[in-house]
């Protein structure tokens, strides 16, 4: 099995920007929803507009007709203000915006489809949502196409709606959800967030000094969301030569990352993912035993490959869940499986790119180690659900991106994330609105088919 270079996604920890005026762009004219990096411009002065004609001349009668006229229509046709998008669905049909339990496909596999043309745009904007972190604001950084959001994920078996933000807010009220993991993690976070942010404006109620645990409530229902930074979800630290970081790593699979751990009694639904973290050299402990290094040649040690060490880390942090004594009775925890990097030409310290601006074809030999990823999690998670054994009404659930996001290489950043860092690019995060926004049209359904509300 041949990886990617075992350093590509190393910025994970160190590119979460901060928010500024200039982080939000802006609207122009247009049938379809138009982003910017720049501010908005005063409006023309009335003398200017080319349009502008003699109030007094016109007959009161008459203006009073054109007047009633222009409200009416103006109250029929608006557009929800908090949704800055048009719906141009030629379908006269328009999809559901949410399912109930029952609804659901129960033989319906998600993760096989294909992504199709859709004209709705997005369900919110760089305007419309104002907690878009610059890194991922690829719009405000200068990116040009559009095409890359007009396209919709269609299971084979199955309609997917679109994520209903005041349905999703009702499930969840009085709940709270965490996204534990990486970077990639806070990306699907910071997703769910702009998207329920149509319907209620969150509360950040809480940020470390890092930025890498952080708290939002939308008051109006009672409802928290959270993210906990954890690079493998086990423990594992960087080893340090001289004071000096090495970019080695040493794992240690046996024992949970408390940082996310001691947290888990407090939550209702457990969104879990990992996997870039793992494509460094590191040495891997269970217990005091060395039992492999991954990337390395020692002698008398073995080597692993980064989803050996993934698979002792996620059978470690899915079976403490499982055993969670503290934990809520009816606790749900979500994979959100392997999101998949589109380097290009290199590696992102090599010069790699990604600058396609659609979706490509899947292959038979596109995405097989991320595949195998995937397969690792699932497996795991499996194994941890099987020792349940039917007792409680703890769940396990999947939210299977690998597939569908292999497909979309045009979803990146790529250039379009720092204007500290020319010449690198991010194909491993996703832009907001982009096409992770369908991982909680996802994480929708599969939280209805477990039942919805935890208790």
């Amino acid at each position: 099995m041949v990886y990617p270079f075992k350093r590509h996604a190393c910025r994970e920890d160190e590119e979460e920007g901060h928010l500024s005026s200039s982080t939000f762009g802006l609207f122009h004219s247009s049938p379809l929803p138009i982003f910017s990096n720049e501010r908005m411009r005063p409006s023309s002065t009335r003398k200017d507009t080319p349009w502008s004609v003699n109030l007094g001349a016109v007959p009161p009668l008459l203006l009073f007709l054109v007047l009633s006229t222009i409200i009416s229509l103006f109250i029929l046709y608006s557009p929800n203000p908090n949704r800055l998008h048009l719906d141009l669905d030629p379908n006269p049909n328009p999809r559901p915006h949410h399912l109930g339990k029952d609804e659901a496909h129960e033989d319906c596999d998600l993760s096989e489809g294909r992504w199709v043309p859709d004209t709705r745009g997005p369900p919110y904007t760089n305007w419309s949502c104002r907690t878009i972190p610059e890194s991922k604001d690829c719009f405000m950084h200068g990116r040009r196409d559009r095409d890359f959001l007009n396209w919709w994920w269609k299971p084979d078996k199955c309609e997917l709606p679109r994520l209903d933000p005041k349905a999703f807010l009702e499930m969840v009220r009085g709940k709270t959800m965490a996204f534990i993991g990486d970077s990639v993690a806070r990306n699907h976070m910071e997703s769910l967030l702009c998207l329920l942010s149509q319907e209620e404006t969150p509360l950040d109620v809480y940020k470390d000094s890092e930025d890498r645990f952080r708290t939002w409530l939308f008051s109006e229902h009672d409802f928290t969301l959270k993210v906990l930074w954890s690079k493998f979800l086990v423990a594992g630290e960087e080893t340090t030569i001289n004071g000096t970081l090495s970019g080695t790593f040493e794992l240690r699979v046996d024992r949970v990352d408390e940082k996310w751990a001691s947290e888990l009694p407090r939550f209702d639904y457990a969104v879990i993912s990992s996997g870039h973290w793992f494509f460094r050299k590191m040495y891997v402990y269970d217990g005091p035993g060395l039992v492999g290094c991954v990337y390395c040649s020692d002698p008398n040690v073995t080597s692993f490959g980064p989803e050996q060490a993934l698979r002792l880390a996620m059978r470690t942090s899915f079976g403490h869940i499982a055993r969670c004594e503290g934990c809520k009775p009816g606790l749900v925890t979500v994979l959100r499986t392997f999101s998949p990097a589109h380097f290009e030409n290199g590696e992102w310290n090599t010069g790699g790119t990604c600058n396609r601006t659609g979706p490509r074809e899947p292959g038979p030999e596109s995405g097989v180690w991320q595949r195998q990823f995937r397969d690792t999690q699932v497996e795991e998670m499996n194994r941890a659900r099987a020792t349940l054994g039917g007792r409680g009404r703890r769940r396990f659930g999947v939210v299977d991106v690998t597939v569908p996001m292999t497909m979309r290489p045009d979803g990146h950043p790529g250039e379009f994330w720092s204007k500290w860092m020319k010449g690198y690019s991010d194909c491993v995060h996703w832009c907001l609105p982009g096409p992770i926004d369908v991982w909680s049209d996802f994480l929708m359904w599969t939280l209805r088919r477990s039942g919805g509300r935890g208790h």
